[in-house]
């Protein structure tokens, strides 16, 4: 079994970039979601696409949930034994602790391959401001980074996120052009282009407990009564009504109609999606209103 990361800080789009490489790569792949949060919103998405899931909530695997990610990869080489693992790491975890882990516990029937990092254009500068340990643990530790969200993005903000990645790691192949537009032979290669990981890392130098004081609270039963409301909910988002609040996905139902909203540091989107049974939502951040958000959404918090 070879296992691929695929790192990113939060709302890079991984779990995007998982499902699309389970439609256009014909290889035989399990995943393994690691979310910040207590409910398991990617990987349902991911279920969705009839991958075989396997979920950790409730921690991170680089610090707090090192030996049940080494047990739970162990039980899924010797059980389900796929071809390839995909490990989908939390946002906020450091890229080289997760190589590290899974290294340790490498023999002839696990190989770790070179890692992949996804890069939301919109949000480099910004995070490396924020979260600049952590992200560039994630940038260092990649063979392969490959830029997301740029259908949107200014040849500009291209270009300075391209050389900003550059200066972190100039030995990583990077992708600045969109990956939805790729062949079908890039797709197909993913895998057999990655090497082998050596098993020293690219440590940034601090300590394993370095999760930034973010905060999470989840919700369910999420409705809303027209698009209009839902819009001014997400706006007030973003003007710190609620906290500070940096990702936020989940899904509602506005009368009949499901709906998927996600929040990126100072951005939304919104767009219908398949019925996937139950409505849920998580919100990511720091200092987080919990009661106002509570009173917004007319409902009780699960955590």
């Amino acid at each position: 079994m070879k296992i691929l990361v695929i790192s990113g800080f939060l709302g890079a789009g991984k779990t995007t970039f998982i499902s699309t490489l389970s439609k256009k790569c014909k290889k035989d792949f399990v995943v393994m979601e690691n979310e910040y949060g207590d409910i398991g919103l990617d990987g349902s998405i991911l279920k969705e696409d009839r991958l075989k899931v396997w979920e950790l909530t409730e921690g991170c695997i680089c610090c707090s949930l090192k030996s049940d990610f080494a047990s739970s990869i162990l039980t899924i080489a010797n059980t389900l034994s796929p071809d390839f693992l995909v490990v989908e790491p939390t946002g906020v975890g450091l890229l080289s602790s997760v190589m590290n882990n899974i290294s340790k516990i490498e023999y002839e029937k696990i190989q770790l391959l070179e890692a992949i990092t996804i890069v939301d254009v919109h949000c480099v500068k910004d995070y490396l401001n924020k979260f600049k340990d952590i992200y560039i643990d994630q940038l260092k530790n990649a063979h392969l980074i490959i830029l997301s969200k740029i259908e949107d993005a200014t040849s500009k903000e291209i270009n300075d996120t391209v050389c900003i990645l550059k200066e972190i790691n100039p030995k990583a192949i990077l992708l600045d052009e969109s990956y939805q537009k790729q062949n079908d032979k890039w797709w197909e290669n993913i895998f057999e282009n990655l090497k082998p990981h050596d098993a020293s890392p690219t440590n940034t130098s601090f300590n394993e407990n370095h999760v930034p004081d973010l905060e999470s609270i989840s919700f369910s039963d999420i409705h809303f009564e027209n698009v209009n409301t839902l819009l001014e909910f997400l706006v007030a988002i973003l003007r710190g009504y609620f906290g500070n609040i940096y990702r936020v996905k989940g899904f509602a139902l506005i009368g009949n109609a499901w709906t998927k909203f996600d929040v990126v540091d100072k951005r939304y989107v919104v767009t219908l999606c398949q019925n996937i049974q139950k409505t849920n939502a998580v919100f990511i951040g720091e200092k987080l209103k919990k009661k106002k958000l509570k009173e917004a959404l007319n409902q009780h918090p699960q955590s």
